[in-house]
């Protein structure tokens, strides 16, 4: 594995999953595949789970890890081709990712989108820049529309908690004060339409997410008829695919509590983190029993180390 971006550059989903579990209950016995080895990992937005869960992951492997601020410790990058660069950009992209790759043997970068222009967007331009030009094998950290280490840490926790065999998991939308990217739903969505499960999607109308990740799925805008009977209920906000980048109305009936969660079977609520209580996802939710955030939060390791160890085997 050269390139981890989406679910489609994973060859078997079941044995990636296998992987991770594996590794859980024996970080460290792959220390060798690492030695000498150097993971970069480039943010060019904030970060706390994706950080330091990819940066543990290395360490279990043995590699040494450098990591860069770019919003705030980088020049200014330029994207464009063929401009004068006489602006605010210090840098283009093509001198800085060719040269991270000397530094490094692994790259990992982390881009979100502006929620401006979609078809930009929802090209990639950033991250496909950084593969382009740096030369060596490279993580999505979550870029404008997929958040691969993620998804595949969710799907690690429904695989290691289910308790039937095609268990019923349901993404729904939730309440916010600003508009949101479409990158985690679209890879939750994305992966889940390949994984062995029962999945729903659950939103507002007007909050359709490009049906390029939904394929598969149900989907409806009864939030109580879609959590019934769930196993997994994943909670996360979006802006509008259509027009893109908007929020309209508050919607504040769509957070989930307690009182609705007695038509599921005893269902485990998921969110990525960062969280805003009692807004998105209700205080009673996150603090009983049928919060797994936490627990979620952790298999971030395992899923980065999952990836991080193909990669550093194809390197041998």
């Amino acid at each position: 594995m050269r390139l981890f971006s989406s679910v489609k550059d994973v060859t078997d989903i079941n044995a990636l999953v296998a992987e991770g579990l594996a590794l859980k209950k024996n970080p460290y016995a792959h220390q060798h595949l690492g030695k000498n080895k150097t993971l970069g990992l480039v943010f060019l937005n904030p970060s706390l789970r994706t950080r330091m869960s990819t940066q543990k992951a290395a360490l279990n492997l043995g590699m040494n890890v450098m990591v860069l601020n770019v919003d705030k410790e980088g020049w200014a990058l330029e994207l464009r081709d063929n401009v004068v660069m006489n602006g605010t950009t210090v840098e283009h992209i093509r001198e800085a990712a060719a040269v991270m790759g000397q530094y490094v043997d692994i790259l990992g970068v982390r881009s979100f989108p502006g929620l401006k222009n979609r078809e930009e967007d929802y090209t990639e331009v950033i991250f496909n820049k950084f593969v382009e030009f740096c030369g060596v094998p490279v993580v999505s950290l979550e870029s404008a529309t997929r958040h691969p280490l993620q998804s595949l840490a969710d799907l690690i926790s429904i695989e290691e908690l289910k308790t039937r065999p095609r268990p019923k998991v349901v993404l729904t939308w939730a309440p916010h004060i600003k508009p949101l990217p479409q990158a985690v739903p679209n890879s939750f969505s994305e992966w889940m339409c390949k994984a062995e499960v029962d999945f729903v999607i659950t939103h507002p109308a007007g909050y359709e997410l490009s049906p390029d990740f939904t394929t598969g799925a149900t989907i409806t805008h009864n939030q109580n008829e879609a959590i019934a009977d769930a196993d997994f209920i994943y909670v996360k906000n979006w802006s509008a695919f259509e027009p893109y980048g908007q929020i309209f109305g508050d919607n504040k009936d769509w957070m989930l509590t307690n009182d609705r969660l007695k038509t599921t079977n005893n269902a485990k609520v998921m969110h990525c983190l960062p969280v805003r209580r009692d807004l998105e996802l209700s205080s009673e939710i996150l603090d009983g029993p049928s919060s797994i955030v936490v627990h979620e939060a952790g298999n971030r390791v395992w899923a980065a180390q999952a990836v991080l160890k193909q990669m550093l085997e194809q390197l041998q």
